[in-house]
């Protein structure tokens, strides 16, 4: 969402772009530093989850168009605090999109996720694939895709859903598979790697992903869900190999094998998640940073910017380490 934010404030200084973030612990305010003086950029800190501050916040920045991307997204998270992934990525959505139809904005976005789908070993996903998500967290981006679809349905509300394939690069907070293996090679630590390695994961770099929501903000129809995808996949225990002979220098595979550690997998791992993404590609819209070059920007990008938050030692964990979630109180 960041790189997105700094595109709209650099392309269009004649529109003002409002940033809203409730600056959870993933969250770094540095992603911004290129755009915080901008005289088109506000920064504001807020919850989607409290409707009184949303609705307040629509009336009084006369808001045309959102792009949603809050949301819990850990999936090894979700498996211990389904609770709060439903409360943010369901409860907080039909707080965002209940303001903006009142609001009578003229496009809500909601950035949902290949993951929504469920894994699958051949059969490629389109748009109109069930949805059979195998985790907490892709059950709260289906569910919350619902709600989203039902203002469509209901009221023609101005909505378009963007379903996309894992993004890597700059800006990261490193709980994610590529920051976290990259970060813990430049600290010569191991990968470690859930189970046996061989789920295979399609990889976008940031800038392409951009592109993709800037199409889909000028072209995307209301109504419409767009896969946005790449055919570059590779798995975790071949992401892991090609991370070490790039930080470590070696091609050799009994090293290689020393940098990587085997843990235990998490409760579902889907082993695929192939898409089609045809539809974005009629809009005109292709990813064209090649791997070698994205993930040579991405190494060198953590070398310097690790330390942008102030808990990303415990991002590189096996398994999350967090603060429990308040319980919500029963009415």
């Amino acid at each position: 969402a960041s790189h997105v934010v700094v595109s709209l404030v650099k392309n269009y200084p004649n529109y003002l772009i409002i940033n809203l973030d409730k600056l959870d612990y993933c969250a770094s305010l540095k992603n911004l530093e290129t755009v915080s003086g901008k005289e088109n950029y506000k920064f504001i800190q807020g919850d989607i989850c409290e409707p009184d501050f949303i609705k307040q916040l629509f009336t009084t920045e006369k808001i045309d168009i959102v792009l949603h991307f809050a949301a819990q997204t850990h999936v090894d998270l979700s498996f211990w605090h389904a609770l709060e992934f439903t409360y943010v990525n369901v409860y907080g959505t039909n707080v965002l999109v209940a303001a903006a139809h009142e609001a009578n904005v003229e496009k809500f976005v909601y950035v949902s996720t290949d993951e929504v789908y469920g894994g699958s070993t051949d059969e490629e996903f389109d748009e109109s694939s069930p949805k059979r998500p195998t985790n907490p967290y892709a059950s709260s981006k289906a569910a919350a895709e619902c709600f989203v679809q039902s203002y469509w349905e209901r009221y023609q509300f101005p909505a378009v859903i963007t379903r996309s394939s894992n993004v890597y690069g700059p800006h990261q907070y490193p709980e994610k598979v590529i920051p976290k293996f990259i970060s813990l090679l430049q600290q010569n630590r191991k990968c470690c790697i859930h189970g046996s390695g061989l789920q295979r994961r399609n990889f976008l770099y940031a800038a392409d992903v951009v592109e993709a929501f800037l199409t889909v903000l000028k072209e995307g129809k209301p109504g419409e869900i767009y896969n946005i995808g790449t055919n570059f996949e590779m798995s975790i225990t071949q992401l892991a190999k090609e991370l070490i002979h790039l930080i470590k220098k070696t091609s050799s595979e009994s090293e290689m094998e020393h940098w990587m550690d085997y843990v235990k997998d998490r409760p579902t791992n889907d082993l695929r998640y192939p898409m089609n993404s045809e539809k974005m590609h009629n809009l005109g819209w292709r990813p064209k940073v090649p791997w070698k070059e994205g993930i040579k920007k991405t190494i060198e990008w953590y070398k310097e910017n690790f330390h942008n938050w102030k808990n990303s030692e415990k991002a590189l964990e096996p398994f999350p380490v967090t603060e429990p979630f308040a319980q919500l109180s029963s009415p």
